[in-house]
């Protein structure tokens, strides 16, 4: 019996398995190379979604003689499987989620139906999941786990101290290391006051199509920071910039989400990352200073020039402070950045980090 799994990435790790089943002598290797593909290919083509997995998946021209009976077969028989709707799941087996799973509770609406699924790890935690597979289920408390990891980072950032002769709030911890000579009696009071952070941060999110597992979770995140860090500008890209500082105000997180896709025509389509940074550069350039620090959330797939893209990230690095770019591919043990995108931009980064679950969110104080 073949189950259905409720996302992509799911369904082609469960294949793998088939194949394994069937002969094929595959490893985790060839399942994270097959998802990596996916990026770099249009996936909705059936002929290029076929072609990628038999070049990844057949090693021997005996597989590759069997490899398409068993393809049509496993892809024919998960269809049938659409309406399988699986009764006792037990409770500690999460599903994978997708896209759909997304926009459903985007809409207000929640599938309370159960799936059986294939799935990496059974005992990692939400936190740890990448956003991509998350289920329907859990995509509510990740929105949740995601707004409170945010407030908790930025308040973080605003939060740093410096030593005062002024008396403002007692530093206990400066105070009992310093009278430990006079035997731990509190003979001298030593103070601290809120240091000014006058770090500036500008966070561009890419919206298009080959992130959109990822896009939700990180205006949530940027959504949930604006409103903790003021120092702060956002923006959001696809073919074009759009700046959403002002539409981060919103109260409800929907609300606003809606809102910048009217805003962002060209919102779930093609990347052109140099041509938005061309726009920053030209439209916002006197945000760029040497205490703005400039974090870009992009999987790195561009659609425009790599030497015009080269040229802004190296006018953006003269002007700022740091530029952090984080891809949600990079959580991948395999992650190479060898897309135009990634290879043009990488000379002028100076942290290139993951961003594909609330760990890698959290990291991201360390990397500020």
């Amino acid at each position: 019996m073949i189950n259905r799994v409720t996302s992509l990435s799911g369904n082609i790790v469960q294949f793998c398995r088939y194949l394994r089943a069937n002969g094929f002598s595959l490893g985790i290797e060839e399942e994270s190379l097959t998802l990596r593909a996916l990026i770099l290919i249009n996936y909705r083509n059936p002929q290029h979604f076929y072609l990628a997995q038999r070049a990844i998946l057949c090693r021997s021209r005996e597989q590759y003689a069997i490899f398409e009976s068993l393809y049509r077969h496993y892809w024919k028989q998960l269809g049938k499987s659409l309406d399988a709707k699986q009764k006792d799941v037990k409770k500690n087996q999460p599903a994978t989620g997708g896209f759909k799973t997304l926009q459903t509770w985007l809409s207000g609406k929640h599938n309370n139906g159960r799936e059986e699924i294939a799935f990496y790890s059974p005992q990692e935690s939400l936190s740890r999941k990448d956003f991509s597979s998350i289920p329907d289920e859990d995509v509510e408390e990740l929105m949740n786990l995601i707004h409170s990891v945010s407030k908790r980072l930025a308040a973080k950032l605003n939060r740093r101290y410096q030593q005062a002769h002024r008396i403002t709030k007692p530093d206990l911890r400066r105070t009992l290391r310093k009278n430990m000579r006079s035997g731990g009696e509190l003979v001298e009071l030593l103070y601290r006051r809120p240091k000014k952070n006058r770090v500036k941060l500008i966070m561009l999110c890419d919206v298009s199509r080959s992130m959109e597992l990822y896009t939700a979770f990180l205006i949530q995140f940027m959504f949930a920071f604006r409103q903790v860090y003021r120092h702060m500008e956002t923006f959001v890209f696809s073919s074009s910039l759009l700046r959403i500082t002002t539409a981060l105000k919103e109260n409800n997180f929907r609300s606003m989400l809606e809102l910048l896709k009217e805003k962002q025509q060209s919102w779930g389509g093609g990347t052109r990352i140099a041509y938005s940074l061309d726009e920053l550069t030209r439209d916002y350039g006197r945000l760029l200073d040497s205490k703005t620090i400039v974090v870009i959330m992009s999987d790195g797939w561009d659609e425009g020039e790599s030497d015009l893209l080269a040229k802004n990230m190296r006018n953006i690095q003269k002007k700022v402070k740091k530029i952090i770019w984080l891809n949600p591919h990079a959580g991948y043990p395999l992650f190479r950045p060898e897309t135009a995108g990634m290879k043009a931009a990488l000379p002028f980064i100076n942290v290139l980090a993951p961003v594909h679950n609330t760990a890698s969110l959290r990291n991201l104080a360390k990397l500020l």
